[in-house]
């Protein structure tokens, strides 16, 4: 699963209005806009909350209730709009993928996908609270959370405890349970409804038959409610999408068939390739949106390790997408318009056409990109990381994620790096600070037949304080390529101690 945070932006109108100085006079200040009745009051200062004022109320009757002045602003929803998208611009900082709220969440704020960025600012946490300081320093009321789905981090957010909630990964759905149904996005009618009948909490909604719940309210409830916790996918539309490469094809009579998406999907990709081209990029990512006749609409996520305008293999990937959903695509009565978009690309370099076939480098990529739509997400790599500690110095990415090339000039390193170095005991050196030439690990005797070395290592002093490694490649009679080290500078006061840190092939 994604995960996702939730930015709630608490009366934004408001906000945006102070930040842009257009409310300098002390006192209360509210946000009026048309409503059902009226001017109905859609954000307020910390001043008007104080004297009781909710959002919703009818101008008219709050009025009397203040005892002093009211400074009433106009809503202004396209300035709020472009106030909103360049805070989401800004929070592109943590992560590419940032999606502004849409019409079923009936108030401002946006999605971040943290999915493979988190690490870089220290994991999941360290990012919360890093964004949560970053609003709060900037006067920007929020509320924060951190789930596997939207919906499931909009509830939370929206419902959930004060502050910056990071629930962990698989442990969403237990989070929703009791949080009232007003946390999944539904109609005011709906919820009203639903509390009528005593249902309260998603925990009550979850409890009932689902026929029975759909032939009351309808589909809205359960679609929620799968999107929440998971059981059914929520794409995002995110702010950086490359609209520039993208097609669409429409049909009169609608398609089902996996063969005629697969062939729809290449047709597109003949028509953006060219662009492509020109614009000398390549596909790093693409969405596949396959809209039902019913409404109802399918979007297919394709990664790839390396730029891609071949609409040969982007028609490969899709078809093996495909059959990994197998049934879980339902067709229904079939999709009337299929299309493609590039959502990230990167600069193409040009490549050996078929006079020299393709590097094992590509081989490689295309067998990722093929493995990694047959099994999803799980498809991993180890990349370099910046560390130069030997425990740190690589990390665990998703394959498509882009990685960094590997220094030229690092030593070399043994293929099996144990997880926590093993003590070397007896170890015996003819000089204090020179290599062993006998040693016992893992109850055996060992007696070195060749050593090279040392190369010392020092810890990260921002990290933790210790002393310098001064690590040995070394040869054994017996055959074996160890990689050993000594833990600080060998003294009278401090006998050397050994640690056995890897194998070498």
């Amino acid at each position: 699963m994604p995960r996702i945070v939730c930015i709630c932006l608490s009366d934004w109108p408001m906000t945006r209005l102070r930040r842009a100085g257009l409310a300098p006079e002390e006192g209360p200040h509210a946000v009026a806009a048309v409503g059902p009745g009226g001017l109905r009051i859609v954000a307020l200062d910390g001043p008007a909350r104080a004297h009781g004022l909710r959002p919703g109320e009818l101008l008219g009757r709050v009025r009397a209730r203040v005892g002093v002045p009211l400074h009433i602003h106009p809503a202004d929803p396209e300035a709020e709009a472009k106030a909103l998208h360049r805070l989401c611009r800004w929070a592109m900082r943590y992560a590419p993928l940032v999606a502004p709220f849409g019409p079923a969440e009936s108030c401002h704020g946006f999605y971040i996908d943290i999915e493979g960025a988190s690490h870089l600012m220290g994991g999941e946490r360290a990012l919360l609270d890093d964004l949560a300081m970053r609003l709060a320093r900037a006067d920007v009321p929020a509320r924060i959370a951190l789930a596997d789905t939207p919906g499931g981090a909009f509830a939370l957010a929206r419902c959930g405890a004060a502050g910056s909630l990071l629930v962990p990964s698989g442990e969403t759905a237990a989070h929703l349970m009791a949080l009232p149904v007003e946390a999944l996005r539904l109609e005011r009618e709906v919820s009203t409804g639903l509390r009528r009948l005593g249902l309260r909490r998603i925990g009550d909604v979850e409890a009932l038959p689902r026929s029975g719940l759909a032939r009351r309210f309808g589909l809205a409830p359960l679609l929620r409610l799968d999107q929440a916790i998971g059981r059914r996918p929520e794409p995002l539309a995110p702010l950086a999408e490359t609209r520039t490469f993208s097609g669409a094809r429409g049909f009169l009579d609608p398609i089902g068939r996996q063969e005629d998406v697969v062939a729809a999907s290449r047709s597109l990709m003949d028509e953006i390739a060219p662009r492509l081209e020109r614009a000398g990029l390549g596909a790093c990512a693409l969405r596949l949106t396959l809209h039902r006749v019913d409404g109802a609409m399918r979007a297919l996520e394709i990664g790839l390790s390396r730029p891609e305008r071949s609409p040969e293999r982007i028609a490969a990937l899709v078809s093996l997408r495909l059959e990994r959903l197998g049934a879980g695509l339902d067709a229904g009565f079939g999709f009337e318009t299929v299309e493609l978009t590039v959502t990230s690309a990167e600069t193409m370099s040009p490549r050996q056409g078929t006079l020299g076939g393709s590097g094992s480098g590509e081989r490689i990529a295309s067998l990722a990109d093929t493995l990694a739509q047959r099994i999803g997400r799980r498809l991993v790599r180890l990349a370099p990381q910046d560390s130069h500690v030997p425990e740190r110095a690589e990390g665990i990415v998703p394959w498509i994620a882009p990685a960094r090339p590997y220094p030229a000039d690092l030593p070399a390193r043994p293929l099996v790096l144990f997880a926590k170095s093993e003590a070397a005991r007896d170890v015996f050196a003819t000089a204090p600070d020179g290599p062993p030439h006998r040693f016992r690990w893992r109850a055996r005797e060992y007696r070195v037949a060749r050593a090279e070395g040392p190369e010392r290592i020092a810890p990260e002093w921002w990290r933790e304080s210790g002393e310098p490694r001064d690590y040995y490649r070394i040869e054994c009679e017996a055959g074996q390529r160890l990689w050993l080290y000594r833990d600080g500078p060998h003294g009278q006061e401090r006998p050397a101690t050994w640690y056995v840190h890897g194998m070498f092939p």
